[in-house]
């Protein structure tokens, strides 16, 4: 079920007076019925991918209440068990993700060689929607419970609840057990502030999603579709587009989750924190696609050797854990080469020691125009990066940037998005020191017609398009 969907703003109020008014006075039965709501909305695209999802929770949970015994004698089968999990849940991602991408690379390979590699058929399968998002999630279960870190739970319905959690179940953000679990433990009460916040994070998100990248998407398709017939500048304005949509895309999507999250007396983990305003690319990677950036330190850069082991290793680590970050995003060599470029231009900011934190004090500096141009820089940079993310092969995100480079003109085509990437930085702008709280002013007045103008504008383009969200192909 799409949260851009009629489908889904009918779901939700139902969900929503189920949950609070019918099931509230029963813990058990409230997480039974929020379980049974996840699969609902999960089932909608189809209902085979329940399967599963259902035999991941199944094996995650088991390995999770075996792993219980926490006595020195018994590390070697507490390890086999981790090992199963990691290998259980990997193996499934690799099949329905990776499989048909490593055996036409290999064949491609063989054939440079001018062998023959027939041996070996692709699989016709379709990639699950989210299963990289909830493998990672049932992985960090496993692995914390493994560590120590973490009391397994004895409840399957509350491990399934986690697990199959609707509001990030197919695009993140990725949660912990240790802060979801406890939550879903815990008996909610409705809050009147937490779900107004809720409700502004939704009609935010939707409008991000909506009107935002939804309109820019059909100038983005055609440009990066024709771009060898196009001008410069149309094909700079079209990587532009591309930045504010994924941002606007992925983004929307998490607001949308927190959001929902919050009317359900959720608090989930912050995504994004304003990347396109940072100075520079760690900075960028403190505040873009945050849950999956902890994931990756927490369960790779830290067990292969962090920091601790001089600058080569931590260097090598640095690589492993990007190009591996870009895999994670979809079979395909752009993203790899994605993710290398981005620990490039990470590793000056990691080598000097000059990592930035997400938090918005970093931009008080004095030299308040220094640091709008390390801004400007910092977003052209990642603008170009892009354009191996969203090209389909190496050598059409080659040709679009020489393409790009080389004719330089100031007569550029699809000029229209302008206007969206500008009510879009304006907006953002003004929402960047709460990203919870969207409020745009301090009048109430002022509020209320903003989000009633982004209502009606988002009614509008629900009607004219309904696209998916771009990492659902993740």
């Amino acid at each position: 079920m799409l949260f851009n969907s009629f489908e889904f703003l009918l779901f939700l109020p139902i969900v929503f007076f189920i949950y609070w008014f019918l099931t509230k006075k029963n813990l058990s039965i409230q997480n039974t019925f929020l379980l049974l709501a996840s699969y609902i909305f999960y089932g909608w695209w189809d209902y085979r991918f329940l399967f599963l999802i259902l035999l991941s929770t199944t094996v995650d949970y088991i390995i999770g209440l075996l792993l219980q015994n926490k006595t020195e004698r018994f590390k070697y089968y507490r390890l086999l068990l981790l090992s199963v999990s990691i290998c259980f849940n990997l193996g499934i991602l690799f099949v329905f993700k990776y499989y048909n991408f490593f055996i036409e690379s290999f064949a491609h390979l063989f054939s440079q060689l001018n062998y023959s590699f027939d041996e070996f058929n692709t699989l016709n399968i379709i990639l699950p929607v989210g299963i990289s998002f909830y493998t990672f999630q049932t992985l960090s279960y496993t692995i914390d419970v493994y560590r120590k870190e973490l009391e397994p739970t004895k409840s399957f319905i509350e491990f399934a609840t986690y697990v199959a959690f609707f509001p990030q179940l197919v695009a993140g953000p990725i949660e912990r057990a240790s802060s979801l679990l406890p939550q879903i433990q815990t008996k909610r009460i409705f809050n009147y502030r937490q779900g107004s916040e809720g409700v502004r994070l939704i009609i935010w998100g939707l409008f991000k999603k909506v009107v935002i990248a939804d309109s820019l998407a059909e100038d983005v398709n055609f440009i990066f579709s024709n771009y060898s017939t196009l001008n410069s500048s149309t094909l700079f304005l079209g990587a532009i587009y591309f930045s504010v949509q994924i941002y606007g895309d992925f983004s929307g999507y998490s607001d949308i989750a927190i959001g929902v999250a919050k009317i359900l007396g959720f608090e989930i983990r912050s995504n994004f924190r304003f990347p396109y305003f940072a100075s520079n690319i760690s900075q960028f990677w403190n505040r873009w696609h945050i849950s999956l950036s902890s994931w990756f330190k927490d369960y790779l850069y830290i067990p292969l050797g962090g920091s601790r082991e001089g600058i080569l290793k931590s260097i090598r680590n640095v690589f492993v854990v990007f190009i591996l970050s870009g895999l994670w995003h979809g079979a395909n060599s752009t993203y790899i080469v994605w993710g290398a470029i981005h620990s490039i231009l990470y590793l000056p900011s990691f080598i000097i020691k000059r990592n930035s934190t997400a938090n918005a004090s970093i931009d008080n500096n004095r030299e308040e125009k220094l640091l709008f141009i390390k801004r400007i820089s910092c977003f052209l940079i990642i603008t170009i990066t892009w354009i191996f993310f969203r090209s389909p092969d190496l050598n059409s995100s080659l040709n679009y940037i020489i393409r790009m480079v080389s004719f330089p003109d100031l007569n550029p085509q699809f000029t229209d998005g302008i206007i969206l990437v500008i009510i879009f930085f304006s907006l953002d702008w003004k929402t960047r020191n709460n990203e919870r709280d969207i409020l745009f002013s301090s009048k109430k007045w002022k509020r209320i017609t903003l989000y009633l103008m982004m209502s009606f504008l988002i009614y509008q383009g629900l009607y004219e398009t309904k696209s998916e969200f771009i990492y659902f192909q993740f």
